[in-house]
């Protein structure tokens, strides 16, 4: 209420909504990104410039909830339309181009003719680089003609792959196999009373082993003796052991088995699958692959620090490697770690990564409503980061989360972390500055707590399409919807179609405090209007054809 000079107090005017922060609002309802990435598209022939806002396309929903939304509704259509397929997703590429013909001959004419030289021995080591700097260019061209993949894959290896001996753990139990079918649908089955075929498929559920027990929020019991560092390792090498199990999946049942999978924290915060297979596989076959399934990781110990506090390597920039600080002496680097490995005959690897006992999986038909339920269910954590799934509500829970992100601290993610220098090994491709316990890869962040994979995991051949074909249909409904054709002559389409490579605009980004670049709030206000004409567009459009149809029946009866 106003005070008796007439103005408002300080209390009520906090109390006002931020303009801002309601053209925030306004837009995420509208499905408008609200952090749009700013373009200067120039036109190479006039010269005439204009700012072109483009989506964030953030997958998290505390950064843009617009366009997380539609992230997360392109990956249910992906899962729904691949789940229950019951014909093979087929993708027949296209003929090669004559260009692409040309480059390819080409590449091999330069490729005998520098086996020839090396072959030959005491040639000239000018003329040898020069055809393999002639190959990089053509292995470029040949990319950016439009084709996947490599002419020569594997060729330039200049090192072997370490490979370790595939004999199984004489604690795994071993898996039956079955030969092979080329095929990726499910066993069909028909209803004797109806005489209807169903092809039911899979909700598959798996879990970490146990590190301790737990409460019912999550926290452990005696956190003093909840296994931290294994739960660390588990997490940080997850996404191999979905690789293995996908592995062991498809040799027991027989056939290429598709999946759409998700990968969740618990509430005790080791990571979990919910996978949907197409196709069926016995409950008691699913139980045996997954308490055969393991991964091991053939890395130098690192259960005892070497280094800690102030006595760290130090970095020698006359030779590139890291030294002891008392002694001067070299470090091993990672190669030379792992041929003392390989060389050691009892040699242990540094951790085993399996699922827990707890398997759950349960038969999906399609069209039914647990179908539909089993779709949400998969696509209802994608927005949030790892950290983000379950709130943290209680002292206990934030201190679990410490405790757990203060043993992935120092714990080595991969070759090139710069933890290994804990341990007394340099890093793969070791560089000044590294420092333990400061490893910038995001496997040690407190949102992904451990897991650095990826959140969905879609195999090949689930529906046949990309995340971009997904998208393509979608604009292909809107256009169709509109009356717009999309191959029409680009002078006759609305501007809106062109493509961002298209070879009449030359584009680049543009900073917020560059001087053609409006205010982010006007930018917004603007993208919500465009919206707002488009939706009401495409509601004219339908409403037309909806008019248009109901004319016909009506002329037909």
């Amino acid at each position: 209420m106003p005070t008796p000079t007439g103005k408002s107090t300080r209390a009520e005017r906090q109390a006002q909504p931020l303009a801002r922060e309601v053209a925030e609002q306004i837009a995420a309802d509208k499905g408008v990104c609200i952090r749009p990435v700013s373009l200067r598209r120039t036109d190479i022939t006039t010269g005439r410039t204009e700012i072109v806002d483009v989506p964030c396309s953030s997958t998290l929903e505390s950064r843009c909830p617009s366009c997380a939304k539609r992230k997360r509704s392109i990956r249910r259509s992906q899962c729904e339309e691949g789940w229950h397929l019951d014909e093979e997703p087929t993708v027949t590429p296209n003929d090669p181009s004559e260009v692409q013909r040309a480059w390819v001959e080409r590449r091999a004419m330069v490729t005998a003719e520098r086996d020839r030289l090396a072959d030959e021995g005491g040639a000239d080591a000018d003329e040898v680089a020069a055809l393999d700097q002639a190959i990089a260019d053509l292995d470029a061209e040949i990319a950016d003609s439009g084709m996947r993949g490599s002419v020569s894959r594997g060729a330039s290896s200049a090192t072997s792959r370490r490979v370790r001996s595939t004999k199984r753990r004489p604690d795994a139990p071993d898996l039956p196999k079955r030969q092979m079918a080329k095929t990726t649908v499910g066993r069909a089955y028909e209803d004797p009373a109806t005489g209807r075929t169903f092809r039911p498929s899979l909700f598959l559920t798996l879990t970490c082993d146990t590190y301790g027990r737990v409460k019912s929020d999550g926290t452990p019991v005696a956190p003093s003796t909840y296994d931290y560092r294994r739960a660390a390792r588990d997490a940080l090498h997850f996404s191999k052991l979905v690789d293995r199990f996908v592995q062991n999946l498809r040799r027991v049942a027989g056939f290429d088995v598709q999946y759409f999978a998700t990968v969740e924290p618990q509430r005790r915060l080791a990571p979990h699958l919910h996978m949907a297979t197409r196709g069926t596989i016995p409950r008691a076959e699913l139980r045996q692959i997954a308490a055969a399934t393991y991964h091991q990781v053939w890395w130098p110990n690192a259960d005892e620090a070497v280094y800690a506090g102030e006595n760290l390597p130090v970095f020698d920039e006359a030779t590139g490697n890291y030294l002891d600080p008392v002694t001067g002496e070299v470090l091993p680097t990672w190669e030379q770690a792992l041929d003392a490995l390989d060389a050691d005959p009892d040699a242990e690897p540094m951790h085993v990564v399996r699922f827990g006992p707890q398997v759950d999986a349960k038969g999906v038909v399609a069209g039914t409503e647990d179908a539909d339920r089993c779709v949400r269910y998969l696509a209802k954590y994608l927005t949030k980061d790892i950290a983000e799934c379950h709130a943290v509500e209680t002292d206990a829970q934030q201190r679990h989360v410490e405790r757990l992100v203060e043993a992935l601290r120092f714990e080595p993610c991969s070759p090139r972390c710069a933890n290994w220098l804990r341990y007394g090994i340099q890093p793969d491709g070791a560089k000044a500055g590294m420092v333990p316990g400061f490893c910038r890869n995001k496997a040690h962040r407190r949102e992904h707590l451990g897991y650095a994979g990826r959140r969905v995991l879609v195999s090949r051949k689930w529906s046949g399409k990309t995340v971009a074909d997904h998208k393509a249909d979608r604009l292909r409904w809107v256009l169709d919807a509109l009356g717009v054709d999309p191959d029409a002559d680009p002078d006759e389409s609305a501007p809106a179609l062109d493509s961002v490579s298209s070879g009449n605009h030359a584009w680049e980004l543009a900073r917020p405090t560059d001087p053609d670049v409006p205010p982010r709030e006007h930018r917004l206000l603007r993208a919500v209007g465009e919206a707002l004409k488009r939706r009401a567009q495409l509601d004219a459009a339908r409403q037309h054809r909806s008019d248009e149809l109901s004319a016909t029946a009506e002329r037909a009866a």
